[in-house]
């Protein structure tokens, strides 16, 4: 199998993946409405970054031992349940608390709470922690590039360059997603609308969350 010729099926299989609904999604369509493109700017860098550390682990075979231990599959299955949890539930206190705040004090609070470098890290944690904490991630990886390292090609390599086209692919696609759903964030950042969204989206995070935690191989 040729490596050019691959690519068209490759990237195909990316965008595909890339639409998916799951926790990433999720957490960059909210991270869009409430903050905009720059707000999700950090978020999509690390699910990203995430992404290419599985894709290296793969290569390694590191992937492939955390897949075949059920005890690490566990842990890593609890730990991404767990942050799922935590960030549906935080959504919820959110949108609890938005009922008791005034108009002024929301509209006041929030470019403080969307500022700073320290925000950016940690939107960029949430990321890496979603796509890191998740076993099916190293499952899929080793079973997804194999398919289009030809057999003649060092492993590690190509893997590491197909991983770069597919996390620049997905960065654009995201980021492209956030932009649009951003040219929206004065209405999403309305008051009531706000509520609603932090109460779905909290909803929609622990329901993730659970799925993960009950789910098997």
């Amino acid at each position: 199998m040729d490596l050019l010729a691959s690519l068209p099926a490759f990237a195909v299989a990316v965008v595909l993946i890339s639409a998916s609904p799951g926790p990433a999604m999720a957490l960059i369509l909210r991270r869009a409405a409430v903050r905009g493109l720059s707000g999700a700017v950090p978020t999509v860098l690390g699910l990203e970054a995430g992404l290419y550390v599985w894709a290296l682990c793969a290569a390694a075979g590191l992937a492939a031992l955390v897949a075949a231990s059920e005890v690490a599959f566990v842990v890593l299955r609890v730990v991404g349940a767990a942050f799922l949890l935590y960030l549906g539930v935080k959504s919820w206190r959110s949108a609890w608390r938005s009922r008791a705040a005034t108009e002024e004090a929301e509209v006041e609070e929030e470019p403080v709470a969307a500022s700073g470098r320290g925000a950016w890290w940690k939107a960029f944690g949430e990321g890496a922690v979603v796509m890191l904490a998740n076993p099916k991630a190293a499952a899929f990886m080793i079973a997804f590039y194999p398919q289009f390292v030809p057999a003649d090609r060092p492993l590690l390599t190509t893997t590491a360059l197909l991983a770069l086209l597919q996390v620049a692919m997905e960065t654009v696609l995201y980021l492209s997603l956030a932009a649009v759903v951003g040219r929206a964030g004065a209405w999403f950042r309305r008051p009531a609308v706000r509520r609603r969204l932090d109460a779905v989206s909290g909803t929609v995070l622990v329901a993730l969350g659970l799925r993960v935690a009950v789910e098997g191989r």
